[in-house]
């Protein structure tokens, strides 16, 4: 039997959820059953442009599904998903997993107690540049990345460092080596149109060697989704907007002894909508069929170094007297 599925919370994020919920049902991969909405006007509306029920009242759903995307503000991720969890209901949570360590320890653990399984949705991982990229990757030894969007009004709950550069601190982890520790976190940040840290830069340091130098922003003038990276032998690029990931390297000694120059390899990328290949990769293991590709762990780890360089950036504040405090950073 298809796995029967509902998406909770349809904004904007969940709208897409919904989409290809939709898709992957009209497909025969799964029965898309529900979608959930505290509005219940949204609710309807996604509702009947999908053709399917719709609810206020995400705890209907228990019984009547088998995994959902749950993609509602960060503060009630703790909430529903141990709720679902518990009762064996799979979750893809959308990132970051929880507002703290002590909510993603406890969604954890209602995964283990439910058998159920926990995905947490660091798109990037599906990027297909970076998909094309991870088999290249040994030993890297100094990351440049940098993240700028325009000011939206969207997930202004949330700072900067919970809401774009976990992206990044993400991925960094995941290319170093997820048993590095990490040895040394120094970050600055800056409230600009918010109450919250709009911009930051995080310097990362790892017990390899290896750095990462991560800036981030949501008041930028253009979107720039860019990642430098260089390991032996080899520079690598990324552009996550083009779908682009080049690897630099030496070139062979030509025969007359002559310098030999740059070659840059441009890997071949398949085009692949990441946010379906992440729900098919959270069906794939709700189904039994593979394992879980980013796990609650994984999440846990990506918020622990996020939550270390809020602190970081609330200790400068006050070092540098610019007068936001920590309460109000959401750290």
């Amino acid at each position: 039997m298809p796995l029967r599925t509902a998406v909770i919370g349809v904004g904007h994020l969940g709208r897409q959820h919904a989409r290809i919920h939709s898709s992957l049902a009209s497909e025969g991969l799964s029965d898309f059953v529900s979608v959930c909405d505290l509005s219940e006007s949204t609710a309807r509306s996604i509702g009947d442009e999908r053709k399917v029920e719709w609810t206020t009242d995400w705890r209907t759903l228990v019984g009547r599904v088998d995994a959902v995307s749950l993609a509602v503000p960060t503060e009630a991720h703790c909430e529903i998903a141990c709720v679902l969890l518990e009762k064996g209901v799979h979750v893809l949570v959308e990132k970051p997993i929880s507002r703290t360590l002590e909510e993603a320890d406890r969604m954890i653990a209602a995964a283990q107690s439910g058998g159920a399984v926990l995905q947490v949705g660091h798109l990037e991982r599906f990027n297909p540049a970076l998909v094309a990229l991870r088999p290249h990757v040994h030993d890297p030894v100094y990351f440049e990345i940098h993240r700028v969007g325009e000011f939206t009004a969207r997930s202004l709950d949330i700072d900067v460092v919970l809401d774009l550069m976990i992206h990044d601190l993400d991925i960094v982890q995941w290319l170093v080596g997820e048993e590095v520790e990490v040895t040394s976190v120094h970050a600055v940040g800056i409230p600009i149109l918010t109450s919250k840290v709009d911009a930051a830069n995080a310097r990362i340091e790892f017990a390899s060697g290896a750095v990462a130098n991560i800036t981030s922003s949501r008041v930028g003038t253009e979107k720039i989704r860019k990642m430098r990276f260089f390991q032996p032998h080899d520079y690598v690029a990324v552009d996550y907007a083009t779908n682009r990931a080049t690897i630099s390297s030496l070139a062979p000694p030509a025969a007359d002894g002559a310098w030999p120059g740059v070659h840059t390899n441009e890997l071949e990328v398949q085009k692949v909508e990441p946010l379906r290949a992440e729900i098919e990769a959270f069906f794939a293991a709700a189904g039994g069929k593979a394992p879980c590709p980013i796990p609650g762990a994984d999440g846990r780890r990506a918020l622990a170094l996020a939550l270390r360089a809020l602190e970081k950036i609330h200790e400068h504040t006050v070092r540098s007297g610019l007068g936001f405090s920590k309460t109000k950073q959401g750290a």
